[in-house]
């Protein structure tokens, strides 16, 4: 009984399958009815399934034939309709194909019309969507002709910036077109391009600058040696060290009042550039033209004589590229080799001032155009990069000059050569630089040029020496007189008083070697003007080269005059009393010396002056070789002597000999009248002892072995007229019987 109720349920199962089947196959696309089927074969039950198929097949069928019996008078009526309106369709379609055959070729032109409007609204919107990607491109394409013609006239600086835009503004926005790429890929090119133009004319500037670092040391030391451009030139430097600390921008005020340009820097200068619709020349690589400035009167600066528009240009241009710190380094690279140039001076310069001028006038230059560097840009030159140059160019300098400087022996071309160096120094000090060594080299200097006046005043005091007459100066008229004692300092109210025609008693050496002392005295005195030394410095200076002079020059002068060979007791005789003259003027020349230096002795412990001792000494001299010169003469006479120590005649008269001995010393002493009396006493007697001494010695000659009485009484009567002569009193201020105490030893041996 379980088995026929399992039976049942079983068939109950399969009776819903079959039924879900089928209505899966009612309501599924035929297309996708294989699945189902298939789910019926792959079962067990396939002819029951076939059983309901059927069945269900015959009840649609049952119920198409009910609905079609429905229906079939309406079907009839329809198609009883349809033949009617058949008719009159086919009617309609005649005319619709007429009306459409009438259309078409009435609307064969439209169509033409309608089909040119057509390929013209499609040219219209292909010229307007072209004309909007021109106007997308056109900025680009005249941003790139601007760039070319920037290239072109060299507006490197610009030119980059127009790069820097069309790169990063204008490219961007068309960067899909070919001749956009081609533009991107020239770009590094072109950045390479105008850095090495610009290099190339800064290469350009640099020769220049060096070819014409004389003609900018020229204009500067022209400056320098104005007082009031000088002024100007300090004036605005300090006006630009405030506006540094205040803005850090570097750029110089002229002074008011002043006709000087003001020193623009390199920002102002690309400001303006960059603003400017016409090209900036630089074919003159960055030299001006002075000619062309509209002020005639206007001493030019270095800003006016040299374009440092290249500099400017290369240094923005690098900085922009990000290679300022390459820039920086090989401009002073460069720089410092051209001052080693510049430092070099020429073999030759020592010959003339011009080349000392040359080769200041390049230093300067040098210097001038870094320190505008210096005050026009941030950061290509630095304080210690010029500190450095300057301490290597000061010591080269300083070298130079004292090698060249031992060269001259021309104390002109010294003094000229220290006004150029004090002009080259103080110079360059408004510029800031410190100058202390050169005006310490310039003390060596003024030794070397009181060497040189020494040796040239020892050529005016031979010329002198030699040339004097040395005989009293005669005066004829009180303006002789006057100019006379307008030239030396000399007093004497007896000589006043005598009528003309009269004489000084000293020759023409006297005034002219006192007023070539004085003359030396202005040539030290020229020396030590600007060199920034105190009063009592120059004075002392120039008391030691006037001692110098007296005790070294002059004295060594007078020494040689007085040693000459074929010089006479005249000219002796009146070397003392020249000697005597001048050395009572010293005092003046002291006197000269306070005047001219305003420190007085009083004030502070001045060097004295050595001419008394210098004048003296060459009157001692000239004492001394009078008395050898009148013992030279008295020997000469002696020469002549001729005693017959054996004649047996007995004489009555001295010897001819010593007649002519005894009236050449009387005229000699005669001449003795102006010498100081002490002088004239001690030739005299020197004179006397040395005849008495040399007659003695003829006595006693071992040739004279015996003697007659009239031998002895020639030798008698001359001892008489030796001591006539002492008693006459040839020379005055002799106590009596003094000079004849020379001849003593030679009576009491007769």
């Amino acid at each position: 009984m379980e088995r026929g109720k399992m039976a049942e349920a079983e068939s109950l199962e399969t009776a819903a399958e079959h039924e879900r089947i089928l209505r899966e196959i009612e309501s599924t696309d035929t297309a996708c009815i294989g699945p189902t089927l298939r789910s019926v074969y792959d079962g067990e039950e396939h002819g029951r399934f076939m059983e309901k198929l059927e069945t269900r097949i015959r009840n649609h069928d049952r119920e198409i034939e009910k609905m079609c019996n429905f229906h079939y008078q309406g079907f009839v009526d329809s198609i009883t309709e349809l033949l009617k309106v058949r008719g009159e369709a086919q009617k309609l379609k005649n005319q619709v194909t007429d009306t459409n055959r009438k259309l078409q070729h009435e609307g064969k032109e439209l169509v033409i019309a309608m089909e040119e409007l057509k390929q013209c609204r499609l040219q219209q919107r292909n010229i307007s969507a072209t004309v909007d990607k021109l106007m997308l491109c056109l900025p680009v394409l005249e941003m790139y002709s601007k760039l070319r013609d920037q290239m072109k006239t060299k507006r490197h600086y610009p030119a980059l910036k127009t790069l820097e835009h069309l790169e990063h503004t204008y490219l961007p926005q068309v960067s899909h077109y070919r001749f956009c790429k081609v533009m991107v890929d020239n770009i590094p090119k072109l950045r390479e391009e105008i850095k090495d133009v610009s290099m190339s004319d800064l290469k350009d500037f640099l020769e220049s600058i060096r070819k014409h670092s004389d003609k900018i040391g020229e204009t500067a030391m022209k400056q320098g040696n104005d007082p009031y451009v000088a002024e100007d030139l300090v004036c605005p430097r300090e006006e630009a060290q405030q506006q540094r600390n205040l803005d850090n921008i570097i750029f110089q005020q002229p002074r008011i009042g002043s006709k000087r340009k003001p020193k623009k820097d390199a920002y102002t200068i690309f400001d303006t550039e960059i603003g400017s619709t016409s090209p900036k020349s630089e074919q003159d690589s960055g030299i001006l033209d002075v000619e062309d400035e509209e002020d005639d009167e206007e001493v030019p600066g270095a800003q006016d004589l040299v374009d440092f528009s290249p500099v400017y240009r290369c240094l923005h241009i690098y900085s922009v590229l990000g290679a300022r710190e390459t820039f920086e380094n090989y401009y002073r690279k460069q720089r410092r080799k051209q001052a080693r140039l510049v430092l070099q001076p020429p073999s030759n310069m020592h010959e003339t001032l011009d080349g000392y001028r040359k080769y200041f006038n390049q230093i300067v230059g040098f210097f001038v155009v870094e320190d505008h560097i210096l005050h026009t840009t941030q950061g290509l030159v630095n304080r210690a990069y010029i500190d450095e140059l300057w301490e290597m160019a000061l010591s080269k300098t300083i070298a130079a000059l004292r090698t060249h400087s031992s060269y001259c022996s021309d104390p002109n071309l010294v003094l000229d050569l220290k006004n150029l160096i004090v002009l080259f120094a103080d110079t360059l000090q408004v510029y800031g630089f410190p100058v202390n060594q050169l005006f310490d080299m310039l003390l060596e200097i003024r030794d070397q040029y009181s060497e040189t006046l020494l040796k040239k005043w020892s050529g005016i005091f031979r010329n002198i020496l030699d040339s004097d007459n040395y005989s009293p100066i005669p005066v004829t008229s009180e303006e002789i007189y006057k100019k006379v004692v307008g030239q030396f300092p000399f007093q004497d109210t007896e000589l006043e008083k005598q009528p003309f025609p009269k004489k000084f008693p000293f020759s023409e050496f006297v005034p002219k070697v006192y007023n070539q002392i004085k003359e030396f005295i202005y040539a030290c005195l020229k020396f030590s003007e600007d060199l920034h030394l105190s009063s009592t410095e120059v004075d002392d200076m120039i008391r030691k080269s006037t001692n110098l002079l007296l005790t070294r020059t002059l004295s060594s002068s007078l020494q040689n005059v007085i040693k000459r060979k074929n010089i006479g007791l005249t000219e002796l005789v009146q070397i003392i009393i020249n000697t005597t003259h001048l050395e009572k003027s010293c005092k003046y020349l002291e006197e000269f010396i306070t005047n001219i230096t305003n420190v007085l002795p009083e004030t502070v412990h001045t060097t004295k002056l050595y001419g008394t001792t210098t004048f003296k000494d060459a009157r001692h001299a000239a004492e001394e070789e009078i008395y050898t010169n009148l013992n030279q003469k008295i020997d000469q006479f002696l020469q002549l002597a001729d005693y017959d120590w054996m004649t047996g005649d007995l004489g009555n008269k001295a010897s001819d000999y010593l007649v002519d001995l005894i009236a050449f010393l009387r005229s000699t002493f005669a001449v003795f009248t102006h010498l100081p009396g002490k002088v004239a006493q001690t030739a005299c007697m020197s004179a006397c002892k040395h005849l008495a001494t040399s007659l003695m010695q003829l006595l006693l000659e071992a040739e004279v072995r015996q003697l007659t009485l009239g031998a002895l009484q020639q030798f008698n009567l001359d001892v008489r007229e030796c001591e006539q002569f002492a008693r006459s009193g040839p020379v005055p201020g002799f106590q009596e019987d003094t000079l004849q105490l020379a001849f003593i030893d030679l009576r009491q041996s007769t």
